[in-house]
């Protein structure tokens, strides 16, 4: 991604967020088929997001059973609302520097580059015959029938055509190990054995597809580090909302905060803001509460000097060949002028925040939507507590970490299943092996 584009900075972020919040509804228990574990114990999969699932392929064919332990009646359920209902399965290409870590940023990339982005593409094209389409427009690889029902189902009938036992509406509680392996307690059945633990649980956002702390907490319990989770890729809002006359305006921005910048979509909505560029910088809102700048066209200083110069052409006409109209009458009356102005009217102080409203427009955001409409969590399990390699943890022999509820995430753009896919790959072959 080039200097025009933006980049969000793979870097340490040490302040504190939320962390882990309580517990919700458990769904019934659904599954039946109990099926005692053998003497030498399945490889357990806690899980069945986009890394449990992937986990779970790589994880069997071995000598070990694999069970897979999920929460709700289904699995899968985030890859079924991602993109809208699309799936944006992978970006087309890859800029490491757009993912965000509060751990070691060299660990984090050891981790993406374990299964490269080629090969990832080239195991859902072939090995799960779904074909992937580029939308040129956002360089973000979609299934060509833009279903994302058909990635979560590739997933689960891959899973299926290697041995793997789903058990759904089984609430994992705790993991305990002793001499001869790993005990697994949940809210539904007797305690499990296993031969080794993969968590794949998520972190917090979008509560109702399942994804409620439960596996962070457990980790956590079991001695892993913790950096605070926050809720990343979410709306921002604004109270009052200012500038609800403007729900549905659209159009292309740069935003930028500090040193840290991101080109895309920006959308007003009824309650604020929104769009990929807001939500790949909405982690300076609700972590760092930093100010948040936006720039609405590409158009530089001197470009709008020069559009501006003394004319009778009306203000309010040349704004509006380069943003949104609504927009561009919103910026004139921030800026405190008249909205009949000509530019031969204009006055230099006029014309100097007329430009300040164009070119570094601070975002008026006094919140955000939180995890309710998160995409993924920011903070997580330290990086430095798992393997790079095989995503076992450095404190627990047996037990291995991946996806979400590791500390980890990346824009808008198929990034976070890039992650997902890769880390859940891992831990599954390091669990078999």
């Amino acid at each position: 991604m080039n200097a025009a584009s933006g980049r969000l900075a793979a870097t340490r972020h040490p302040r504190a967020g939320n962390e882990p919040r309580s517990v919700g509804t458990v769904p019934r228990f659904l599954y039946s088929g109990v099926v005692a574990a053998s003497d030498s114990g399945p490889i357990v999969v806690v899980g069945a997001g986009a890394a449990g699932l992937m986990a779970a392929i790589f994880a069997a064919g071995g000598s070990r059973r694999v069970v897979v332990l999920e929460r709700t009646r289904d699995g899968g359920r985030k890859i079924l609302i991602s993109g809208g209902g699309r799936c944006n399965v992978l970006p087309s290409q890859l800029d490491e520097s757009r993912f965000v870590t509060d751990s070691s940023p060299n660990t984090m990339r050891k981790m993406i580059r374990a299964w490269p982005l080629a090969e990832q593409r080239a195991f859902f094209e072939g090995e799960l015959g779904i074909e992937l389409a580029l939308e040129p427009e956002s360089g973000k690889l979609f299934p060509a029938s833009n279903r994302a029902r058909e990635v979560r189902d590739a997933l689960l009938r891959a899973a299926a055509d290697r041995g793997v036992e789903m058990r759904f509406g089984c609430t994992v509680t705790a993991l305990s190990r002793d001499a001869e392996g790993w005990s697994i307690e949940s809210l539904e059945a007797e305690p499990l054995r296993a031969s080794a633990v993969i968590l794949a649980t998520g972190g917090l956002s979008v509560p109702n597809t399942g994804s409620d702390g439960r596996g962070l907490r457990i980790a956590a319990a079991l001695g892993h580090a913790c950096n605070p989770t926050y809720a990343a890729l979410t709306p921002l809002t604004q109270d009052p909302a200012r500038y609800r006359d403007l729900a549905g305006v659209s159009c292309t921005a740069t935003l930028v905060a500090g040193k840290t910048s991101a080109r895309g979509g920006f959308l007003f909505t009824h309650r604020g803001f929104s769009g990929p560029a807001v939500l790949d910088l909405s982690h300076v809102a609700t972590r760092d509460r930093g100010n948040i700048h936006v720039q609405w066209s590409q158009l530089s200083r001197e470009q709008w000097e020069e559009m501006l110069r003394p004319q009778r052409a009306g203000l309010a006409g040349v704004l509006r060949r380069q943003v949104p109209s609504r927009l561009a009458d919103a910026l004139i009356h921030d800026a405190g002028v008249a909205p009949d102005t000509t530019l031969a009217d204009l006055r230099g102080s006029e014309r100097r925040a007329i430009l300040d409203a164009l070119l570094r427009w601070r975002l008026p955001w006094t919140g955000h939507e939180g995890y309710r409409k998160a995409e993924v969590t920011g903070g997580g399990i330290d990086l430095g507590e798992v393997e790079p390699r095989t995503m076992q943890s450095r404190r627990c022999p047996g037990l291995f970490l991946c996806g979400e509820m590791l500390d980890a995430f990346g824009p808008i753009g198929g990034y976070n299943f890039l992650w997902a896919w890769a880390t859940g790959r891992a831990a599954g072959l390091g669990a078999k092996a």
